[in-house]
C-alpha cells in the first residue's frame, strides 16, 4: 500500500500526491505564482519550528544516532543499532534518530525496549512511509532545515553508523556548526571503523593535506567499533563537560 507522512498529515493510496514541500519551495522553475505563496510558506515554517520547540522543550539530555534508513534487519549494523540504543538509554539519554526504517528503526527500538526516550524526527520524503513503530516521541517535518535544527538543538552529541547522502548530510551539518562556532563543541563518533576509514584517510590525506580543513577539524572525529567507548564519550561530554582526549581522536 502507498503511504506518505507530509508534515502531521498522512497520505495512503490515491491521495498520494508527486513531490515534496521542500522541492516546491526550492525550485525556482514554473509559473510565478510563488510570489503570492511564499509568504503563506513561512507561516508552515514557523509553525513547524513552533511545534518542534513544543515537543523537545523538556526532553533533557539527548544523543542523535544518524545511519541508513537501508540497513536490513539481519545486518550486523542492525543489532549494532538496537546496541547503541539501549546503552545510550541506560546512561540516561534520550535517543533521536531521523525516525525511519533500517538502522534508524533499529537505534528507536533499542532505546524503547530498554526503557529509555526514543524520538524520531520524520521527514517528507516521496519513498517513506512515516516513522517506525519504535518511536515514542514523534514529530513528521515538511522542511529539511527545521528538522536539522532540531536534531542539533536538542542532542548533545552524535553517534553514525555506516549510512549514505543522508547520512553525510547530517554528518557534515554538525562538523560545520561546530567549525564555525554555530553550536557549542559535541563529540562525534563515526562506528565502523571498516565503513568510515576511507573517510578518514581521505579528509587527512587529501583535504587536511591541500589546507581545507585543520588539524583541529579532523579531532572532531572518533573512529571505533566500540559502543561502550562511544556511550562512555557521551557520558564524559555531559558528565564532565570535557574535550575529546587526544588518545581517542580518529587515527
Amino acid at each position: 500500500m502507498r503511504s506518505k507522512s507530509k508534515g502531521p498529515v498522512t497520505l495512503r493510496r490515491d491521495a498520494v500526491d508527486e513531490g515534496t514541500t521542500d522541492q516546491r519551495l526550492l525550485d525556482s522553475r514554473g509559473p510565478s505564482d510563488w510570489v503570492h505563496t511564499d509568504p503563506w510558506r513561512v507561516l508552515k515554517i514557523q509553525a513547524e519550528f513552533v511545534e518542534g520547540f513544543g515537543a523537545l522543550a523538556e526532553l533533557g539530555p539527548a544523543i542523535g544516532v544518524f545511519g541508513s534508513a537501508r540497513t536490513p534487519r539481519d545486518h550486523a549494523f542492525y543489532a549494532i543499532g538496537e546496541e547503541v540504543g539501549r546503552k545510550v538509554a541506560d546512561a540516561g539519554f534520550a535517543v533521536i534518530t531521523g525516525g525511519g526504517p533500517g538502522a534508524m528503526e533499529a537505534a528507536n527500538k533499542g532505546a524503547s525496549q530498554a526503557g529509555g526516550v526514543s524520538v524520531g524526527l520524520g521527514i517528507e520524503l516521496p519513498f517513506e512511509a512515516g516513522l517506525n513503530d519504535y518511536v515514542d516521541l514523534g514529530i513528521d517535518f515538511r522542511y529539511f532545515f527545521a528538522r536539522k535544527t532540531m536534531f542539533v538543538k536538542y542532542a548533545q552529541g552524535f553517534i553514525v553508523l555506516p549510512g549514505g547522502l543522508g547520512t553525510f548530510d547530517e554528518l557534515f551539518e554538525a562538523l560545520t556548526l561546530v567549525q564555525t562556532r554555530k553550536v557549542t563543541s559535541f563529540p562525534v563518533v563515526l562506528l565502523g571503523v571498516s565503513y568510515w576509514q576511507g573517510l578518514i584517510d581521505w579528509l587527512r590525506d587529501t583535504v587536511l593535506a591541500e589546507g581545507k580543513i585543520n588539524e583541529s577539524d579532523l579531532s572532531m572525529l572518533v573512529l571505533t567499533d566500540d559502543v561502550d567507548q562511544a556511550v562512555e564519550l557521551m557520558v564524559r561530554a555531559r558528565d564532565e563537560d570535557l574535550p575529546i582526549p587526544p588518545a581517542h581522536r580518529a587515527e
